[in-house]
């Protein structure tokens, strides 16, 4: 009798989740690979703990092969974990779900998405960053714990620059063998040579917004790495080209953050190039 085709059935659970492209990047990685599945969206509120408990209950039993998480369950779904990887441990933050040895596993693959894809950024813009490693990190919330860690752990000196300053010092303390500086948002940006957005400003609808006062200065030798992707060109990448920096948007740690998930789940690495063209349409 021959062997039935797998089907993978995967999903993101968060709230709101409207506006996700996950669903499009992970429907073209099926189709490159040849795999039979769809991925659908799970919209959990914020305060609803047996809803998280009963959808985990379906990866449990295998009717869910994966499942990615969004805000606002990064750590919300950490309680019903039976372990988490190290990165995730690390974070402290999960958004990806899968099952290994009948465990429940919590990993994180937005740490390594992003490593991944500003290694992309700095090889293309041909820069001399490598011997120059320090970074500056806008915000204190979720994604900076995940660019803080990678940063971290590439061997870059980081300087958290958050407007609630206990939040910073939190993250701080995260990392606390790490000697990481905390700044207010009133800095010298020159003497940074990557400059990260992880906070919300600039995202759709609130385009005209920025993270950065108006007319601030900016070394053309920074790289800027603005986390929002939506829209494709936000205020602070628009603003940083104006002034000869290289800059770009999240779109490609979104994408390898979730080829990574998506290899997790399927054991299937898929092609970036067909991921981007589908994101970007």
């Amino acid at each position: 009798m021959p062997l039935s085709t797998p089907h993978f059935q995967l999903g993101l659970i968060g709230y709101p989740l409207g506006h996700s492209l996950s669903p499009k990047i992970h429907s073209a990685a099926l189709k490159a690979c040849g795999l039979n599945g769809n991925y659908s969206l799970f919209p959990i509120a914020p305060d609803d703990k047996q809803g998280l408990k009963d959808l985990l209950s379906h990866v449990r039993s295998g009717e869910i092969t994966g499942l990615n998480v969004t805000i606002p369950h990064k750590q919300n779904v950490i309680e019903f974990m039976d372990e988490l990887t190290p990165t995730a441990k690390a974070i402290g933050a999960v958004n990806t779900i899968y099952m290994r040895q009948n465990k429940l596993i919590g990993d994180n693959t937005d740490a390594p998405g992003f490593l991944s894809d500003l290694k992309r950024v700095v090889t293309e813009t041909k820069s001399k960053i490598e011997n120059r490693k320090s970074a500056i990190v806008l915000g204190a919330g979720g994604s900076a714990r995940a660019v803080v860690y990678a940063l971290l752990n590439d061997g870059w000196n980081v300087t958290i620059a958050a407007r609630r300053l206990e939040q910073a010092e939190q993250l701080s303390q995260s990392f606390a063998e790490h000697d990481l500086r905390l700044s207010t948002f009133d800095f010298p940006l020159s003497t940074f040579h990557l400059l990260i957005n992880t906070t919300p400003l600039g995202m759709a609808p609130n385009i005209e917004t920025s993270p950065l006062p108006e007319n601030t200065i900016l070394s053309p030798d920074t790289i800027i790495y603005d986390l929002v992707y939506n829209p494709r060109e936000t205020k602070l990448v628009k603003d940083a080209r104006a002034q000869g920096c290289s800059a770009t948007t999240g779109l490609g740690m979104l994408i390898e953050q979730a080829a990574l998930a998506f290899e997790k789940w399927t054991g299937h690495n898929p092609p970036r190039e067909i991921l981007y063209q589908v994101a970007a349409s």
